[in-house]
């Protein structure tokens, strides 16, 4: 009996032991991660905040937390008097770095628009709602386009058509989204909307990009079959991407 109640208490002994093993060794992997870059303070939200929230409503859920300067938007506020009389452009998620590019003036909010950053210029295209995250991207949020284009000139037998397909935007900002009334063209009356209703998208981009991406909604198929957009937020990871064609489709 005796030898029972000995080896249960080793076995807890060595189980807390085991458990304060574990935690110094991933104490210790968070100070290595961090070790030789620079912490900088950003602030963090914690619970999830609606579009239109004013600053008092956000105040309730943020938290400092100490990151690496590469991990922290060049537009992370970094004084909460900035955002003022500002409201909220977009829905807020737990983990989201506070920016300000996440905040507009009320009257731009009930427009359903956000500010235009300085420099930058409107386009706006119209694509069907499952090439627009199912009708889900509204403004403020980013975006990024996934464009086949087709290097090939048709022409006799012998050539073959070898579609490649790559990202060729990332992180575009949406100022306004706006569903597009599918019309009847012979009775002329509006057709009830659906999965391929049409959304048409207001974006902000510099000026070589406006050009850029007009050359993708200019494409040769009628219906924009060569753009789709992805919505991005600040944890979306984009690294290892690269030209799919026929050759590595499967892979």
């Amino acid at each position: 009996m005796k030898t029972r109640i000995i080896g249960a208490v080793v076995a807890v002994i060595l189980a807390a032991a085991g458990g304060f093993a574990v935690l110094n060794y991933v104490s210790g992997a968070d100070a290595r991660a961090a070790e030789g870059a620079e912490l900088v303070e950003a602030y963090v939200v914690t619970e999830p905040v609606s579009q239109g929230a004013t600053l008092d409503a956000v105040q309730a859920v943020l938290e400092v937390g100490n990151l690496p300067r590469n991990a922290v938007p060049e537009d992370a506020v970094t004084d909460l008097a900035d955002l003022e009389g500002l409201v909220t452009s977009a829905d807020l998620l737990p983990g989201d770095i506070l920016r300000e590019g996440r905040f507009v003036d009320p009257a731009d909010a009930a427009a359903g628009s956000v500010a235009v950053p300085p420099g930058m210029q409107l386009v706006s295209f119209t694509l069907p709602a499952d090439r627009v995250v199912g009708g889900q991207v509204t403004a403020g949020d980013r975006i990024g386009l996934v464009g086949t284009v087709d290097p090939d000139e048709p022409g006799g037998e012998e050539d073959v058509i070898n579609p490649i397909t790559r990202f060729a935007f990332h992180g575009v900002l949406v100022t306004r989204v706006q569903g597009v009334a599918r019309v009847d063209p012979e009775t002329g009356e509006e057709i009830d909307q659906s999965s391929d209703a049409n959304v048409m998208v207001t974006i902000a981009l510099s000026a070589h990009d406006v050009e850029r991406w007009v050359w993708f909604t200019e494409g040769e198929s009628a219906d924009y079959a060569q753009m789709w957009l992805t919505l991005e937020n600040d944890a979306t990871d984009n690294s290892g991407t690269s030209p799919v064609d026929g050759s590595n489709a499967w892979q």
